[in-house]
């Protein structure tokens, strides 16, 4: 509260068409969950963003909208203070999500029946984004060592051999990685020896942990022009509703390549609210943020605190970025059927299960600690209280 933003403050989100509360009953089968899973957080967005919007309600005409130089300066802007990364205007493209994107590259840059090389577990829609355009899907596994996922740098090789285009999740969602300089040079490496194009997405670059610093890939320059980066104020700002992200594209070739994919498709991304809320964060929301990743470390170490006490079993991956937690529920001993029964019917949580991002997340979930804090501890309480009763009537 010193910071003057309330993340404790409650509020309801119910008959409001949200997806995380008023879509459980078809997500988990009954309504009585609490909702921990799609990744948009229960926070008020910052109040410039909030002021942004009503200012452009009060005008009462909504017609076709044109991007104004303010937007494309205050993510240039941004992208200099937080990232000291400068980037040129003409780099900038604008579109509708990253998931759109992430099909957009792979239809501008591959043909049916080629490959894209993709890290799992990750984001699901990694995976549809090759199968349903009728490409070759190539895994190269994150690997799991000593709590803590990396790069099999050696299969990756392997993998580029037959590749096109690698699609990157940096900071990595959902096993929270910051990727290191020195992993991100040899990845860089390896994409150049075959000529891999990179699709770079950097959607929670700024949701980062004390500790850890995200590098834009593209920052490493000798090998910017075959970068794709992605980049949003949604995850930051909690403002993925709104719907509107950039591709940063130094390479004249490549950004020609995608906006084509776009115009084929007639996608437009302009949308009056949209335009507003994404020049105001990228403008006015930095206090917030750094007021919101304050009160998410504390959220995350009450998280590892109450599971080492309370609930060893379930090991917490470190996040080093985003408000996702990695939960390796394996010591549990059920199935990922039985997993998701007893977090959804006897915990009466509602989470993401880790198969959901691959065969790699097995045995995992997925939890979204983008809530006030005494929320996501509820979350963990009605687990334990689950876990006790089960074991007094097994």
């Amino acid at each position: 509260m010193s910071s003057g933003f309330d993340f404790d403050h409650e509020i309801s989100r119910e008959g409001t068409s949200s997806l995380k509360y008023d879509g459980r009953q078809s997500m988990f089968g009954k309504d009585d969950v609490i909702p921990a899973w799609v990744a948009d957080m229960d926070f008020a967005a910052p109040p410039a963003v909030t002021r942004a919007l009503a200012q452009r309600a009060a005008h009462p005409i909504y017609g076709y909208t044109l991007f104004p130089d303010g937007l494309y300066d205050a993510l240039i802007g941004w992208m200099q203070r937080r990232h000291n990364w400068t980037i040129q205007r003409d780099w900038i493209v604008l579109c509708p999500g990253v998931v759109p994107s992430l099909n957009a590259a792979v239809m501008a840059f591959t043909q049916p029946g080629e490959s894209v090389i993709i890290q799992p577990p990750v984001y699901f829609p990694f995976f549809s984004a090759v199968t349903q355009t009728g490409r070759k899907l190539i895994q190269n596994p994150l690997r799991l060592e000593d709590g803590r996922y990396t790069i099999d740098f050696d299969h990756l090789a392997q993998c580029a051999q037959d590749a096109r285009l690698l699609l990157l999740c940096s900071p990595h969602n959902p096993v929270g990685r910051v990727w290191q300089p020195a992993e991100l040079e040899r990845l860089l490496q390896i994409a150049e020896q075959h000529d891999l194009i990179i699709f770079s997405d950097e959607i929670h670059a700024d949701l980062i942990y004390p500790g850890h610093k995200h590098y834009a890939l593209a920052t490493f320059p000798e090998h910017a022009a075959k970068i794709i980066t992605a980049v949003a104020p949604s995850k930051t700002f909690n403002i993925p509703g709104l719907n509107l992200s950039a591709l940063i594209i130094p390479g004249k070739s490549i950004r020609t390549a995608i906006t084509q994919a776009f115009n084929n498709l007639h996608v437009s991304a302009s949308n009056p609210f949209s335009i507003a809320a994404f020049e105001a964060a990228y403008r006015e929301g930095e206090p917030w943020l750094e007021a919101l990743l304050t009160y998410l470390r504390n959220t995350r170490d009450d998280v590892e605190a109450f599971l080492a006490q309370h609930l060893p079993e379930i090991k917490v991956i470190r996040a080093e970025g985003t408000y996702l937690l990695w939960l390796d529920c394996r010591a549990l001993n059920r199935t990922d059927a039985q997993l998701k029964h007893f977090f959804i019917h006897e915990a009466g949580v509602g989470m993401s299960p880790g198969i959901l991002f691959g065969a790699e997340g097995s045995g995992f979930m997925r939890l979204n600690i983008g809530a006030p804090r005494r929320t996501v501890l509820r979350v963990l309480e009605k687990i334990r209280q689950a876990k006790t009763q089960a074991e007094l009537t097994s």
